[in-house]
């Protein structure tokens, strides 16, 4: 058998790296000779991921909207992804760290533009009545939103603000959630009563939501960013993709979610103003009620002030 220099090299590597893992290499090779081709189809896994849509009502539009959320889900992965190497990274780099701040908000930026597909690509008739069939679930049940959330800043910037005077970095995790700013969708704070969508949210996700709040304790975002030296902290791009992120995903991304949600729960005057899971959903949205500020410190008193008011978007 006749090999090329640069395919003799590439079979010394193969070997090398299965003897590294005790493996033998003839038997790895041979596998090859059974192998299919990888296709395009059973890369992407697209059958698996298109037989995932299952509607509960007969109208077409629900589809509309399970495949949209879907796609929600997916993009929230994929910044979980990219936040995952910001956190785990030793001795990040301002370049690393701003480029993947960017592909972060790129994210975000498609989501917020993509809500003319909600807003545009559903009849309102048929919105009412299949939301109807969706009760008590509600998109406040998003957990990887949650999970981006607790990565990307300190607790205590996610804590109603009425409470948040109480409590510091010291505050035990397990009463920081309690307070955090999301629970006032779903608990009445004078009883201590929790909603059934806030029961089942927690019963499913407390556990996790808990751990990743004590894992991204010391690498979150904004712990990443105090980490850097002090001269990397004044860098202005990396000042900016902070920012930009900041504002993104706690203003324009939530600023037209609530926009959409307020054509079809209030202005098409066919609903009852409640959303489905029965949270106070304008008050729990709107960024201005309680001001969700992952990276307080690099905002003027003026910028702070402003936050959330709709002129400033």
């Amino acid at each position: 058998m006749n090999l090329t220099d640069h395919s003799e090299s590439i079979l010394n590597e193969i070997d090398l790296k299965f003897q590294a893992i005790n493996q033998k290499t003839e038997v790895q090779l041979e596998g090859l000779l059974w192998s299919k081709p990888i296709t395009y189809w059973d890369y992407i896994q697209t059958d698996a991921l298109l037989s995932l849509q299952t509607q509960r009502t007969t109208l077409p539009d629900e589809m509309v909207f399970i495949m949209y959320h879907q796609v929600n889900e997916l993009i929230f992965k994929m910044i979980l992804w990219e936040i995952d190497q910001i956190a785990n990274t030793e001795n990040i780099q301002v370049a690393f760290f701003s480029e993947r701040l960017s592909r972060i908000t790129r994210y975000f930026d498609m989501l917020t533009n993509s809500f003319s597909i909600m807003e545009n690509g559903m009849e309102v008739d048929q919105y009412m009545k299949f939301r109807n069939t969706l009760t008590p679930a509600s998109g406040f049940q998003s957990a990887q939103y949650r999970l981006i959330e607790f990565a990307s800043t300190d607790v205590i910037n996610l804590t109603d603000r009425r409470y948040k005077a109480n409590f510091d970095e010291n505050t035990d995790l397990e009463t920081s959630f309690e307070h955090l700013y999301w629970q006032a969708a779903g608990k009445d704070y004078q009883t201590g009563e929790k909603s059934y969508l806030l029961q089942e949210f927690e019963n499913k996700y407390k556990v996790s939501f808990l751990r990743q709040m004590s894992t991204f304790k010391t690498k979150n975002i904004w712990q990443k960013f105090t980490q850097l030296p002090e001269t990397d902290q004044q860098n202005e791009e990396l000042i900016n993709a902070m920012r930009h992120y900041d504002k993104t995903v706690n203003i324009t991304w939530v600023m037209q979610h609530l926009n959409t949600a307020r054509k079809y729960i209030l202005e098409s005057g066919k609903g009852n103003g409640e959303a489905t899971g029965g949270s106070d959903w304008q008050k729990y949205m709107h960024p201005k009620y309680q001001r969700r500020i992952f990276f307080p410190k690099l905002w003027t008193e003026d910028e702070l002030s402003n936050w959330g008011n709709e002129e400033t978007i």
